[in-house]
């Protein structure tokens, strides 16, 4: 019987993973695709993304929201029974998009695949790690993923000082292609010294791309058949030694308040805000009074990007709901406070 492929997207907070699941599913060219995507912390905002889309492949019973925990953190509890139930239908999907949290690492889940009564029905396609370009071009997150393995194995005692980068060097460790997302934010000759720094960091046979918008062929981003469950051994991990692995280095909140009539006044206070509290990722919607539509916000850093998507609907209430996402003591009540000024 032939086995369900899966391909996990993976990367850090506001690389650009929901944009390239929807990319996707809009170039899905009839074959069915289902989605199972993970949020840090309670509240999810990305499956509402995604059935947001517009397509005829974002159905609401094919897109799966686990946001009781992290991927890595709640795989028998979460993941594998949502699995097993896509896979249990009478029309199973015919290829599968995992899209973790941010804050994930990739390798508990590839182990997951060998679960007995996983393995013989799913394979995973290829792990796609997504990079925002114009954060490792200035240098955030980025460390040698094979030097982090060397110093673990000497002393198992050894911890990151920096968790941010700890998770970006599993993510990458894991894929099985890179795209170098965002690249329209980086100048022409630091994006290609970006690549060429990112190639020495991958795997042998491991391929960067560069896209803008997430925008990566599904002829190109499907149908890697790498059965990377097959080869946990060649995916270096820092967390290999331990017993489990935490999240307790970040905290999430949401905010919620009321219609924005001056969205320009509140871009800047969103603005001000990241850079205040050094908040890592904000996404969410807003009530605009006098347009239908609800608008999106997505935050990387100080970077923030908001367009509309579909109608609010008639059975749901309008307002303004952002998902806020930070290391851990970032003050939540100052950051609550100024965001719905």
């Amino acid at each position: 019987m032939r086995r369900v492929p899966a391909t996990i997207v993976t990367g850090f907070l506001g690389a650009g993973k929901t944009t390239l699941v929807r990319h996707l599913l809009r170039r899905a060219e009839g074959r069915r695709i289902a989605v199972v995507v993970n949020e840090f912390g309670a509240v999810g905002i990305d499956r509402e993304l995604l059935l947001g889309c517009g397509e005829a492949t974002c159905r609401e019973g094919d897109i799966v929201e686990l946001a009781n925990g992290c991927l890595c953190c709640t795989v028998a509890d979460e993941f594998l029974p949502s699995l097993t139930r896509l896979l249990d239908r009478p029309t199973p999907p015919e290829h599968i998009l995992i899209e973790t949290s941010g804050l994930a690492l990739p390798k508990p889940l590839l182990q997951a695949f060998l679960w007995p009564d996983v393995r013989t029905r799913v394979t995973v396609d290829g792990v796609l790690t997504v990079i925002d370009a114009a954060a490792f071009a200035a240098g955030r997150f980025a460390e040698d993923p094979a030097a982090v393995a060397r110093q673990r194995a000497a002393d198992p005692a050894f911890t990151h000082d920096n968790p941010l980068e700890e998770v970006f060097s599993d993510q990458l460790a894991c894929a099985d292609l890179v795209i170098l997302n965002k690249a329209d934010l980086v100048a022409a000759d630091r994006l290609a010294a970006s690549r060429r720094e990112l190639e020495r960091k991958l795997r042998p046979g491991v391929r960067a791309v560069v896209a803008h918008n997430a925008a990566v062929p599904a002829t190109v981003a499907l149908g890697l058949d790498a059965a990377a469950e097959d080869d946990l051994a060649a995916r270096p991990c820092g967390h290999d030694l331990d017993e489990a692995h935490d999240h307790d280095d970040f905290s999430s909140m949401v905010v919620e308040f009321g219609a924005v009539s001056d969205t320009a006044a509140f871009f800047r206070r969103l603005r001000a805000t990241i850079t205040a509290h050094d908040v890592l990722r904000v996404k969410g919607f807003v009530d605009v009074p006098g347009r239908e539509r609800r608008q999106v916000v997505q935050a990387a850093g100080d970077r923030i990007q908001h367009y509309f998507d579909r109608a609010w609907r008639a059975d749901e209430i309008r307002a303004t709901r952002l998902v806020v996402i930070g290391k851990k003591g970032f003050d939540g009540s100052a950051v609550a406070a100024a965001l719905a000024d």
